[in-house]
């Protein structure tokens, strides 16, 4: 799948810890009902056969709408379902070795909170950049803090687009203008909301704004 950087503008990363009742596959449905352009899976804690089928799920409904779904860290999932990607962190395999097992025509996506890294993983051959936290976030405790004018240097300084993660709201989405970024990563912001589908509404027509 080639990746367009508007599929980039509203990122939803998936987090069982907003489910409730729900299962995982309806929300996100939900999401993408709302106009999520881009769906990453995450698991931390799930066992190998139950992310298998829950990614068999979403990677199914994801095609169904046309939306890109990558599986964060995991390159073995990813494989084995034949994921449109992967997102990898900094501790994680770097970007030409994942380019390596899932080839060429797949989107992988890094993590970088500093421009030397935003430009090694562009040069390894990352599509897309993740950069964060751009805010104070709660979702993932090794997050370190990306100043804007840090953010604004990493999309100056590379070429592919990058998408701001960490903390984002509806609130201070408008913060991001004049960065530079394609696109929010959100987690909370969406899951975490009483009406899913209103919340990635309110947002995509939010940061439209702010990338346009």
């Amino acid at each position: 799948m080639k990746l367009d950087k508007k599929d980039l503008l509203l990122y939803a990363v998936t987090d069982r810890h907003w489910l409730g009742d729900d299962s995982l596959v309806d929300v996100v449905k939900e999401s993408l009902d709302g106009g999520v352009t881009f769906v990453q899976l995450r698991e931390k804690n799930l066992d190998q056969a139950s992310f298998l089928e829950e990614a068999k799920e979403l990677k199914a409904l994801c095609a169904e709408r046309g939306v890109p779904f990558v599986i964060n860290d995991n390159v073995d999932i990813a494989l084995a379902i034949d994921a449109d990607g992967v997102h990898v962190g900094q501790d994680d395999m770097e970007a030409g070795a994942v380019r390596e097992k899932l080839g060429q025509d797949k989107i992988i996506g890094v993590s970088a909170q500093t421009v030397e890294q935003a430009l090694l993983a562009e040069k390894q051959g990352a599509d897309y950049l993740g950069v964060g936290a751009v805010f104070p976030t709660n979702s993932k405790d090794d997050a370190k803090d990306v100043s804007f004018e840090t953010l604004k240097a990493i999309c100056e300084a590379v070429t592919i687009p990058v998408v701001a993660i960490g903390g984002i709201t509806l609130e201070n989405t408008k913060e991001l203008a004049g960065s530079g970024i394609d696109g929010i990563a959100v987690i909370s912001a969406i899951f975490g909301q009483d009406d899913i589908k209103l919340a990635s509404e309110n947002l995509k027509a939010e940061i439209s704004k702010v990338v346009a």
